[in-house]
């Protein structure tokens, strides 16, 4: 009816007067044709927006299509650019191409072009530069995670937030027979630590009272406004940050400030403790002690201002933060669905325990919250192999954004031209049955391990998590460290019950969030 009511001789009108109005409506019709044609593929290239219309489609559903597209098209492609076929993208989860990109020819692949401008907020640390500063900075990075001092100051702020904050809110949440999103729960622990190795200063916002914190908000927001970055085309969103228009945009710029605030205020209130002689404690505390023959001379002024300690805190809060948190929920859903590997894992916490206790408790239960420590982690195999195939099914970062400088053949016989964006998928990756098996969707902690009873490390370099090669995760050991610390003593001491009929799924972010959370009660448990 809506057809019929249309002015015909207004029709007429602009025909007559723009000729192009004929083109217009051609490419109207052959959109919509071509839209009802392969509105149900996976990946189509339209006209002149290239695979835009694809994207935006599949956009709330992202990691999952590079599934779609990997089953699809098979383990690497090449498409026209999203944006007026501009450019060309390769998307691979090939775990041969992903070794070669990210470690074996490390050097001919950047960050790419533009990451630094997308990633703008994190300026200058190491996950957002590419120069000779990068060499640098990872030098120094690797040798202070590498310190025995760095190494406890991690550990025992981990164990101390898991035993003064974390055991108690759970404790306080089964009391009360309440819900609670778990994932929050996380989030909450791994800020808490991440402030405080970092500025030796505990937010508290892992408490029972379940507080707001700016800071977090904040982060939260900068997260969101940089993947949607991504997702629609670098002239728009470039455009709306040069006029300040957009939610988008404005929502960045305020967390920035915020951000920018709340760092300063950490790092002076840092110089004043240093200047009264107190002990290193945290890690902005042994990156300003350390001594001029430990950095680079050419480096050494920029270095030691207050614009790099920001840029290395902030890398190390976005990096620490969301990462370990989202890898804790997802292990969390996945023991939830598996009751034997949940067994399996208090079985040998049973045995640490005992051998702790040396008969202490003889036969009677566990008389308190039992918390392990680092070193008890450390032997954990099978909560480590465990851990591990979440992070397969799951990975924290599930897309891993590089730039060729040069021609190259991957490995698998694919023709990489220079400047070509790449993208892989790792989320993908972990999904493939020509990768890891027809039993490649199973939660199966026992495919890490080997004949003996140990890590198989042929396996675990399949993982890449945490990526490969020079770029590797500086904090993966920490990472691993903070979520054995809490998934230990949390299974140990409490059950958790995830409740029934949530639709679990990723959220399209950066990392690899729930979508709604994981809502779970939390009772606790009598372990004899």
């Amino acid at each position: 009816m809506y057809f019929h009511s249309i002015n015909l001789s207004s029709l007429e009108y602009y025909f007559k007067k723009w000729p192009e109005f004929y083109l217009l409506v051609f490419l109207c019709f052959l959109s919509i044709r071509l839209y009802l044609k392969t509105k149900n593929q996976v990946l189509v290239h339209w006209p002149i927006v290239g695979t835009l219309p694809s994207l935006i489609q599949n956009a709330h559903r992202i990691h999952d299509w590079t599934v779609d597209i990997s089953n699809s098209f098979g383990g690497t492609i090449v498409r026209k650019g999203p944006v007026f076929g501009s450019f060309e993208i390769l998307f691979t989860c090939d775990p041969c191409n992903a070794k070669y990109i990210l470690s074996n020819n490390f050097s001919n692949f950047h960050k790419g072009l533009g990451f630094e401008e997308t990633f703008d907020i994190l300026g200058e640390g190491l996950l957002g530069v590419d120069s000779h500063f990068w060499l640098a900075q990872r030098r120094i990075a690797r040798m202070t995670f590498n310190s025995k001092k760095v190494r406890n100051i991690i550990a025992n702020t981990g164990q101390k937030v898991v035993q003064d904050a974390l055991l108690p809110l759970l404790a306080h949440v089964a009391k009360q027979s309440s819900v609670v999103d778990l994932e929050d729960v996380f989030l909450r622990y791994t800020f808490d630590t991440s402030v405080s190795i970092i500025f030796g200063r505990n937010p508290n916002y892992l408490s029972t009272s379940f507080p707001s914190n700016k800071f977090a908000k904040a982060m939260d927001d900068a997260t969101e406004a940089v993947f949607y970055r991504h997702i629609v085309p670098s002239s728009w969103w470039k455009l709306s940050r040069r006029l300040m228009i957009g939610s988008n945009e404005r929502k960045l710029k305020k967390a920035w400030t915020t951000i920018d605030q709340l760092l300063t205020k950490y790092i002076t209130a840092k110089r004043e403790d240093m200047a009264k002689g107190t002990e290193e404690s945290d890690l902005l505390q042994v990156y300003m002690g350390l001594k001029e023959g430990e950095k680079n001379d050419q480096l050494l002024l920029k270095m030691s201002g207050d614009k790099f300690f920001r840029d290395t805190a902030l890398t190390y809060l976005f990096a620490g933060r969301d990462t370990t948190a989202s890898g804790l929920a997802w292990f969390f859903w996945l023991v939830s669905k598996n009751p034997c590997v949940e067994a399996k894992i208090l079985e040998e916490l049973k045995l640490v325990f005992s051998k702790n206790t040396k008969g202490e408790y003889g036969l009677t239960t566990k008389k308190c919250p039992w918390v392990f420590d680092a070193d008890d982690v450390t032997g954990l195999v099978y909560l480590h192999a465990a851990l591990c195939e979440s992070l397969r099914l799951y990975p924290s970062v599930p897309l891993i954004r590089k730039g060729a400088r040069e021609d190259d053949i991957l490995p698998d016989g694919t023709v990489v031209k220079s400047e070509m964006m790449v993208i892989i998928s790792t989320y993908a990756m972990g999904r493939m049955e020509w990768v890891w098996g027809k039993d490649c969707l199973e939660f199966k902690p026992e495919r890490w391990i080997d004949e003996d009873g140990k890590l198989n490390h042929d396996i675990l370099s399949k993982l890449i998590s945490f990526s490969l090669g020079p770029r590797v995760c500086i904090g993966k050991d920490m990472a691993f460290v903070l979520m054995k610390l809490a998934a230990s003593a949390m299974l140990f001491n409490f059950h958790v019950e995830v409740l029934e009929g949530q639709n679990i799924q990723p959220t399209p972010s950066i990392t690899l969030k729930m979508k709604n959370g994981l809502m779970v009660r939390i009772r606790e448990r009598v372990v004899l």
